[in-house]
């Protein structure tokens, strides 16, 4: 490959990569695994900007949870890089070629939308409000609870009730 072809395509490679790896990674990380993790996160979530305490958390109970998963989350992302997988058939696109990585997006989408790491015994809840699924319609629900409010709130009587007797 002559050298003004390989520039070319080192800039269209560059420039692909920028429009799909979200800004997730405009702070500064612990490392280069926990970059992997925070891109592979914004690409799967299709989030551009992800809460860094939780990420943080989740990427903490994952390693623990599956000791290789840093690792090959790290393998999915290049993967996705070289081959330019979509987000949205990337799962469809791992089950078909029976891939070992296709567990990761799975995972990965259970702990940021679920806010539960592992399963059975072994799953662990990391966040709950916080998870993405109740992050995603928080202007118009809450995530159950015993109360809709602070401790007492259900002893005043709301406005506007009718008086039983």
């Amino acid at each position: 490959m002559n050298p003004p072809r390989r520039t070319l395509l080192k800039a269209l490679l560059g420039a692909w990569t920028a429009a799909h790896i979200p800004f997730a990674l405009a702070e500064p990380v612990g490392s280069q695994a926990q970059g992997d993790f925070l891109a592979l996160s914004a690409l799967i979530a299709g989030q551009q900007a992800l809460d860094r305490d939780l990420a943080n958390a989740l990427y903490l109970a994952l390693t623990q949870q599956y000791p290789a998963f840093a690792d090959q989350a790290s393998q999915l992302l290049k993967l996705m890089e070289a081959r330019h997988l979509d987000p949205a058939t990337l799962q469809s696109t791992l089950d078909a070629e029976q891939s070992p990585l296709a567990k990761v997006p799975r995972v990965l989408a259970r702990a940021w939308f679920m806010g539960v790491v592992g399963s059975g015994t072994q799953a662990r809840c990391v966040a709950y409000e916080q998870a993405l699924n109740a992050r995603m319609v928080a202007d118009v629900l809450q995530p159950p609870s015993f109360a809709l409010g602070g401790y007492g709130v259900w002893s005043a009587k709301p406005e506007g009730s009718a008086e039983h007797g």
